[in-house]
């Protein structure tokens, strides 16, 4: 029987609780040893961050410490790369036997289509859905929803959290 581990993968700028909510429904609903926060040091598609890599993982770890299961982690050095096929491909590497679940929001769906190996990436690992509000039905137009379809992506059906790591930066910044 393979291990399964889940990714979570993003800037965290800053990490919030809408992150640990699915983090922590992911490890219960798909039985998972234990999920990554896969922390990189700039998003491909957004501005630089506001906080810096070493503020965003220091505060990552403090949200998550007293949950055993999730295991805050960075890998960008170690690939060369924020890319997320070679985070899967290095993961694989590294891991025998386990079974991945990328774990994004369907605001992430919308825009999968742009991202390096978004194809490849779904024969790579269960890419895993949760609704954000206003891109359920969005997500289910997008370019990367009609070409992998339902089973090449988990939906999750979940409570949807309304937070985002961009509006707390607008209401920081106020």
């Amino acid at each position: 029987m393979s291990k399964k581990i889940g990714i979570l993968g993003g800037t965290f700028d800053p990490p919030h609780k809408g992150h640990l909510s699915i983090s922590l429904l992911s490890i219960k609903k798909l039985k998972l040893r234990y999920l990554i926060w896969a922390i990189t040091k700039k998003n491909p598609f957004k501005k630089e961050p506001m906080l810096s890599l070493n503020k965003r993982i220091m505060l990552s770890k403090q949200m998550t410490s007293s949950f055993k299961k999730i295991k805050v982690k960075t890998y960008d050095k170690i690939i060369k790369s924020s890319e997320t096929v070679n985070l899967i491909n290095y993961l694989k590497k590294k891991y025998k036997n386990t079974e991945f679940f990328f774990v994004i929001g369907s605001d992430n769906l919308v825009g999968l289509h742009k991202w390096k190996d978004w194809k490849k990436l779904s024969k790579k690992c269960q890419i895993t859905v949760f609704p954000r509000e206003g891109f359920v039905a969005k997500s289910l137009k997008s370019k990367a929803f009609k070409t992998l379809g339902n089973q090449n992506l988990l939906l999750i059906k979940s409570k949807i959290v309304n937070i985002s790591s961009s509006k707390l930066r607008k209401n920081y910044l106020r």
